[in-house]
């Protein structure tokens, strides 16, 4: 829901604060990291979260969508052989028809240089009737596949949610979470800690929780830095190792995913290394 306080811009925030724009050589592309991209299907999503870094595009034109304005984007990947790896996000892929997700995967695997392909989504939890016998019957085609999915509560995990993940585990398909840090709605150790237990019951590991991206009016969903690593460090050793996702802050200025340290290396010589464990005790390693 929108608020007032999005009209209040502090600083530091920007309408691309990840410079996603100046990173695109080709419309629909991402390229920040030397071997994979960020493929830009849609600008459409059903759900429009007022923190997503997207929003200057998302809900706001169709410029992205369709076979012919995909192309240029294709091609592009076609030429750099550096790429072995393209997460399909947007938007949310999984809004477009069968027909059409199955034309452009199909496109994409024809590529030989491309190893991996991935789908970032958040349809699973919010029109979970999408996800059907034939969508993951086409999906299952395309193998290795993974899809990550964006879990922001564990009030999210209904039967129906449970239902339209389990359909895509059972074709296959590693799923793993993207969360992202929400001042007074998930920013608690307790509340993460459902969600990310939750998460593993459903099979789907917690990959990612994020720090909120400084877009124009979010100030009021952003936690503190501090406030995310006092939440990991009473996460760490609390919960199994695979229901922790990795702390990270996206640079702003398009530095990408930096995970940011909990603090855990307390010393290091040529003869030892001086650790602390999730209780605060420090322990010796011998260095070498």
């Amino acid at each position: 829901m929108p608020t007032i306080h999005e009209f209040v811009t502090t600083e530091g925030e920007t309408k691309d604060p990840l410079i996603e724009e100046r990173q695109s050589p080709v419309p629909g592309i991402v390229h920040r990291y030397p071997d994979r991209v960020l493929f830009l299907a849609t600008d459409f999503c059903s759900t429009y979260c007022r923190y997503c870094t997207r929003s200057r595009v998302v809900g706001r034109s169709k410029r992205l969508v369709g076979k012919k304005r995909w192309e240029p984007a294709l091609e592009y990947i076609k030429n750099n052989r550096q790429i072995r790896d393209v997460l399909v996000s947007g938007g949310d892929p999984l809004t477009l028809g069968d027909e059409a997700i199955a034309w452009l995967l199909k496109r994409l695997r024809a590529i030989k240089h491309v190893e991996v392909l991935r789908i970032g989504t958040k349809v699973p939890v919010v029109l979970p009737q999408r996800i059907t016998v034939n969508l993951c019957k086409l999906l299952r085609k395309f193998h290795p596949l993974f899809i990550s999915i964006h879990f922001t509560h564990a009030d999210e995990i209904t039967l129906e949610v449970e239902n339209s993940v389990s359909m895509l585990a059972d074709s296959g398909i590693p799923l793993g979470s993207q969360t992202v840090l929400l001042k007074g709605i998930n920013d608690s150790p307790e509340t993460l800690k459902a969600l990310f237990l939750g998460l593993m019951r459903i099979r789907v590991r917690p990959y990612y929780l994020y720090q909120c991206d400084p877009i124009l009016g979010s100030s009021h969903f952003r936690t503190k830095v501090e406030k995310g690593i006092e939440i990991m460090r009473k996460l760490r050793g609390n919960i199994s190792g695979y229901a922790v996702p990795t702390y990270v802050i996206d640079a702003p200025g398009g530095g990408g995913k930096v995970p940011i340290d909990l603090g855990n290396v307390l010393s290091i010589t040529h003869e030892r290394v001086i650790i602390r464990n999730h209780e605060g005790k420090e322990f010796v390693y011998p260095n070498g």
